[in-house]
């Protein structure tokens, strides 16, 4: 039973999210040196999952009333309160969003996602179309997105053959706060060396392409999922990499699409954000510094790699960087 309107105001309140720490083969330390989150005892950590409804990798409340609680728990009983009426019309009791940090110490695998119509005739949830914005990369660190030239079926099978798909692919060069959009069939990696934070469709389907013949501790080689892949690839060519965003004061507008919106906000001075107009929860993901956000129950600290969730209930926030901070804004 939805809880009644006096309980929903006293509980439902923005709150910080508990992360989740992935050991990948190509993984490195900057979750750890750069984010400061002990990920400890990994040897590595190649995704910290920030904000998670997916089954068996669900994000928990850190504090507050419903510390404990994951987010698939509080949108079966809050529903259209938490995330907002037209969400909860679209999705239900299914989070829509998965975001996450990712620290390539090596090359990702060449790979690709489906899109929703691909998705939907493979009976799974969803495609996967996501984006990536850029804390901190090594010199001269790259990612790949898409072809440099337009291609097809039989001439990309070739290349697959020949081990020498690489040279029809974008090599783009990183550097921090540059962001890129990636919908999905798009073929993709990232390189060593970056370390980004990615919003995403509620999806962990990839279709592995290529992984550099790498091995792991017993000589065996990551599964690849050629077929799958094949239905999945947009083969013409890719020619916008990077997104040309503007900043308009102390904000930019990096992603809007039909999945979500994603803008940049930088302060060194206090500010408010009004969302009594939006219909949707929104996500703050701080990037750069630290600030104090105060709200009609209370106040939350949130520094570097943290997450705040803020209900579709919320009207505002004040915010009070201390003595700066630049975070990403997400929501439906």
């Amino acid at each position: 039973m939805q809880a009644s309107f006096s309980i929903i105001m006293e509980l439902i309140q923005p709150f910080k999210l508990k992360p989740i720490f992935k050991d990948k083969i190509w993984g490195g330390n900057k979750i750890k040196t750069h984010l400061k989150f002990d990920f400890s005892p990994l040897p590595n950590c190649g995704e910290m999952w920030v904000l998670s409804g997916i089954e068996g990798n669900e994000s928990e409340v850190m504090e507050g009333p419903l510390q404990g609680n994951t987010l698939s728990e509080l949108l079966e009983v809050f529903m259209e309160d938490l995330v907002g009426e037209k969400n909860y019309l679209q999705y239900e009791n299914r989070f829509p969003l998965l975001i996450k940090f990712i620290d390539s110490h090596d090359w990702l695998s060449i790979q690709v996602h489906p899109d929703d119509e691909l998705a939907e005739a493979r009976k799974l949830e969803s495609g996967k179309t996501e984006m990536w914005y850029v804390l901190q990369a090594d010199k001269e660190a790259q990612l790949i997105k898409g072809f440099n030239q337009d291609m097809d079926a039989e001439r990309y099978q070739q290349r697959l053959e020949n081990n020498n798909l690489e040279e029809v692919l974008n090599f783009v060069e990183v550097k921090a706060g540059d962001a890129f959009y990636i919908p999905g069939k798009t073929v993709h990696a990232l390189g060593p060396g970056v370390l980004l934070a990615e919003i995403q469709q509620s999806s962990d389907t990839t279709y592995r392409i290529y992984d550099w013949n790498r091995k792991d501790a017993q000589g065996n080689g990551r599964q690849l999922h050629l077929e799958e892949a094949m239905e999945s690839i947009r083969f013409e060519q890719e020619k916008q990499l990077k997104i040309d965003y503007q900043w308009d004061h102390h904000q930019a507008v990096l992603s809007k699409n039909e999945f979500f919106t994603t803008q940049i906000h930088h302060y060194t001075h206090g500010t408010k954000l009004d969302y009594s107009h939006l219909d949707s929860f929104v996500v703050l993901l701080i990037t750069q510094g630290s600030m104090l956000v105060k709200h009609t129950h209370g106040q939350l600290d949130c520094g570097i790699g943290e997450v705040i969730f803020v209900p579709a209930l919320t009207d505002s926030l004040e915010l009070h960087p201390l003595p700066e901070c630049q975070f990403l804004e997400i929501y439906l």
